[in-house]
């Protein structure tokens, strides 16, 4: 019995092939009953049938047995369920049968709170609340709703039937085949599915409204939401049916089911999940508001459809063979959505937008605590903490640089290839590298290789030498520290335009390469004598590439003259500022040279860039504090300067026909002036939200700049006037969408009053706050309310750790309140208090956090060493 505990996987002695599964969820007790008949193939001899269970209780009389080759069933005499290992082990008093049987069980569990399995949300309905049962599987929780091969190569077809009250919708992820109402109960049976994982499977019950359409081949497409908010889908409904056309002619497969339901839960922890012909989201990513929700509310819903809908093929219709193949589904589901959302709304310039994708991987991986793309799973419990930048955004940025380096349409050839070939099975990352191996011709397993198996990335110095191009990569490391590793790399440099452009594999450490050889022109070195040469040059043109590019004193300055010129493109516009960010943080770049460069983008109106920017602006605020107080209203001074060019342009109001991206942009910038303490946007903004109050429908406060407006009057409140703050919680109690609500919570803590900090973040624990929602609470909080945000988690560790602990969200928290410290000490303060704390789930991110404080007081002590800063600053911002 023993030989089945601590195992990763489970024994293949069984395979499941069919589950007929009934439930019965009771949603006043919140409790479920349920029997499920699983078709078994017996493949070994064994006397033991070993398959996961969780947080439910099995009757031990139900369970038996019944080979097909006889009426005589076997029962179990020994039931174990060992819970720490989530399995259930049933042994018999004779050797089962080899061949197909079917095992019966019987079984029961709790609608649990936890976002997770088979659970409750609540909601109101004619001012009454209401609990709705919902199934949230991924990764490993299906085990929580009834016994099962819960493993994502345990593939098997799912015949559902639900017992419910008769009021109620049930959504499952196949139509009905029939529906029979006897008194207030109704029993709903659900056409067989096709053959899928366990974590797929989903289950719906609640009062709903929904709007429908099809797609251009009849598949019927619907998006369900809360009586009364139906509407708010359409746009989702929309982008769903033109998203299932596309990709049935991208992925040249049909999609696969006779129906698709998109639904808006309530409560839900990740943003969507992708169940087959079910797909379950958060309300902020599926429903859209035409008066009150903000441009880029309108962007997310989109992208998060067509990432879920691309999930329909892969990832539903080809599985990863086990969570290690994670970053298949979700890497490829976050490239290929970029792909549809560009092919629906051009004008969005959504590639563009892909670079913060690009950028939020490359920050984790920056990390010495990183993981591979490829990351060996060995427990349930570790799956949680890899759904991260790793697995999606860095997965997503390798797939576009191999696309890009192969060419898109032998790409999308190939995977069409893949796809046909897997269909209804399981593959493992190299199967995808031969389907583009096989269609490209070229060693993608060996040019891959290095970029899924190993962590990190490289930084590409270059400098000119004797009229030579001088090429070094080693890993980048944003402590600063040497790395290991060595990767291809895929360059591409254009030099003084981008008509003279050169592609090549880096497959050394270094190397040099002559510049009239390569590109037919040399480099300008300032001392007249070779004017017809070319003024820059930029390597990883586009961004294409996963990694950073380090250039000497000269190029640098090419560069900046060129960014400041408008010479170049956005994206190499992003890509140069992003690096040199990243370059200044690890201390291989001085701050001063970092501030330099920005102040090139004085004016900048790309949304992509300016958001990047501002994202930078916060960071360089917040560090240049820690290092010396005084030099924080510099720098705020500088960046506002910074920013004008671009607030003046845009104004408050929304313009006649103006783009999505400028929408976006207004809210951006004004609230960073808000942030920075801009006397006329503070005032400005206080203004509109006074009108605002007393008129929600005012054209003075549109969606797209409320944040701006929220954030500028929690500036302005302290413990002495909270009538700002109180206004704030008035709005939120007031408004039934949650993308305001989630607009507000990010506000709130963004006060420097750390007493008001202390209130919002008791607020973010109250029943005011959904679950799912409390960590925007805690995503904004000023510089000044840091060290009260550390004594509160510290004071509420135990609340929180029972309240979240079950699941990813509990994460969360730690990187929000350990991350923005830059102190050695308070390093080792946190490490200190987690060492008693800490669990398998949430190891990696405490790590990350704490390695993210050393980084920080390391380029806070080298910012100290700078002689001159200040100066530099008043200096740049008179400019």
């Amino acid at each position: 019995m023993d030989q089945f505990k601590g195992q990763p996987r489970l024994p293949k002695f069984a395979v499941p092939k069919r589950y007929d599964l009934r439930l019965t969820p009771d949603l006043n007790a919140c409790t479920f009953a349920g029997t499920v008949a699983i078709d078994l193939d017996i493949v070994a001899d064994t006397r033991f049938i070993v398959l996961n269970a969780a947080d439910l209780s099995v009757n031990d009389a139900s369970v038996s047995f019944t080979p097909r080759s006889s009426s005589k069933a076997l029962a179990a005499p020994k039931v174990f369920l060992f819970e720490a290992d989530e399995i259930m082990v049933l042994e018999f008093s004779e050797i089962v049968p080899h061949g197909v049987g079917v095992l019966e069980l019987g079984f029961s569990g709790l609608l649990n709170d936890k976002m997770k399995g088979f659970y409750r949300s609540t909601y109101e309905h004619n001012g009454e609340k209401k609990n709705m049962a919902v199934t949230q599987f991924e990764p490993a929780d299906a085990r929580r709703c009834f016994p099962c091969w819960d493993e994502p190569a345990c593939k098997a077809t799912f015949k559902i039937t639900l017992e419910v009250p008769a009021d109620l919708v049930a959504l499952s992820n196949m139509p009905v085949v029939e529906e029979k109402v006897n008194g207030n109960v109704k029993i709903v049976s659900y056409q067989e599915s096709p053959i899928m994982s366990t974590y797929l499977v989903a289950i719906v019950v609640g009062l709903f409204d929904y709007v429908e359409d099809h797609t251009s081949d009849g598949v019927k497409v619907r998006v369900y939401g809360q009586v009364g908010k139906a509407d708010q889908g359409r746009f989702a409904l929309h982008v769903g049916a033109k998203t299932l056309d596309l990709f049935k002619e991208y992925f040249a497969v049909p999609y696969p089911l006779p129906k698709i339901d998109m639904i808006a839960i309530p409560d839900f922890a990740a943003g969507a999940m992708e169940n087959y012909g079910l797909v379950t989201y958060r309300e902020t990513a599926l429903l859209y508001d035409e008066q009150h929700s903000a441009a880029s509310n309108k962007q997310r819903v989109a992208t998060v459809v067509a990432h879920e809908l691309a999930h329909q093929w892969f990832g539903n219709l080809v599985t990863m063979e086990w969570w290690t193949h994670l970053w298949l589904n979700e890497g490829f589901a976050t490239w290929v959505s970029y792909l549809a959302t560009d092919s629906m709304f051009p004008e969005w310039k959504i590639w563009t937008q892909f670079l913060d994708e690009s950028t939020e991987g490359l920050r984790l991986d920056g990390l010495e605590e990183s993981h591979p793309i490829e990351v060996e799973v060995n427990h349930a419990a570790e799956i949680d903490e890899i759904f991260d930048a790793i697995s999606y955004r860095k997965g997503a940025s390798v797939i576009r640089m191999l696309q890009s380096y192969l060419g898109a349409d032998i790409f999308q050839k190939s995977l069409a290839a893949y796809i046909k070939h897997h269909a209804y099975s399981n593959a493992k990352t190299e199967d995808l590298w031969s389907a583009l191996e096989e269609g490209s011709g070229e060693p993608v397993n060996k040019l891959m290789h290095s970029w899924t198996k190993q962590q990190g990335y490289p930084v590409v110095s270059a400098k000119i030498k004797d009229g030579k191009l001088e090429l070094e990569q080693s890993r980048f490391l944003s402590s600063g520290s040497p790395g290991e590793g060595q990767w291809i790399v895929p360059v591409t440099l254009c030099c003084g335009s981008y008509d003279v452009r050169k592609n090549f594999l880096l497959e050394s450490k270094s190397a040099a390469y002559d510049l009239k050889e390569l590109l037919g022109c040399s480099i300008a070195d300032g001392s007249g004598k070779n004017d017809a040469a070319c003024s820059w040059i930029k390597i990883n043109v586009d961004q294409a590439g996963f990694y950073r590019v380090k250039y000497d004193d000269s190029l640098a300055a090419g560069l900046r003259n060129a960014t400041e010129s408008k010479s170049l493109t956005s994206i190499d516009r992003y890509g140069i500022l992003d690096d040199s960010f990243a370059l200044s943080m690890a201390r291989q770049q001085s701050l001063a040279s970092l501030l330099t460069l920005i102040s090139a983008y004085k004016e900048e109106l790309e949304y992509t860039v300016l958001s990047n920017l501002i994202a930078i602006s916060y960071k360089v605020v917040k560090i240049g504090a820690d290092a010396n107080q005084e030099l924080m209203s510099g720098i705020k001074h500088f960046f506002i300067s910074v920013f004008q060019f671009a607030a003046g342009k845009l104004g408050w109001d929304p313009k006649q026909g103006e783009s999505h991206l400028d929408a976006m942009l207004r809210g951006e910038v004004l609230t960073a002036l808000a942030v920075f303490g801009h006397d006329e946007t503070l005032k400005e903004a206080v203004r509109r939200f006074d009108t605002f109050l007393a008129d929600r429908n005012t054209s003075l406060l549109p969606p797209d700049i409320r944040r701006a407006a929220y954030v500028a009057v929690m500036q302005r409140a302290n413990k002495s006037d909270k009538s700002g703050y109180e206004s704030l919680l008035r709005v939120y109690r007031e408004t039934d969408l949650s993308q305001e609500k989630t607009r507000i919570l990010g506000a709130l803590a963004s006060c420097p009053d750390p007493i008001i900090v202390q209130d919002v973040l008791n607020f973010v624990l109250s029943d005011e706050v959904r679950n799912q929602d409390a960590v925007y609470g805690l995503s904004g909080v000023s510089w000044e309310g840091r060290e009260v945000a550390w004594s509160w988690l510290q004071e509420k560790w135990e609340y929180i750790e029972k309240t979240w602990g079950s699941g990813f969200l509990l994460t969360r928290f730690v990187s929000a309140v350990v991350s923005p410290f830059a102190s050695f000490e308070k390093a080792k303060e946190v490490e200190e208090f987690f060492a008693t704390r800490t669990k398998p789930s949430m190891a990696r991110t405490l790590k990350q956090s704490i390695e993210r404080v050393h980084i920080n007081a390391n380029w806070v002590e080298s910012i100290k060493k700078e002689d001159n800063l200040s100066q530099l600053v008043a200096q740049l911002s008179s400019h």
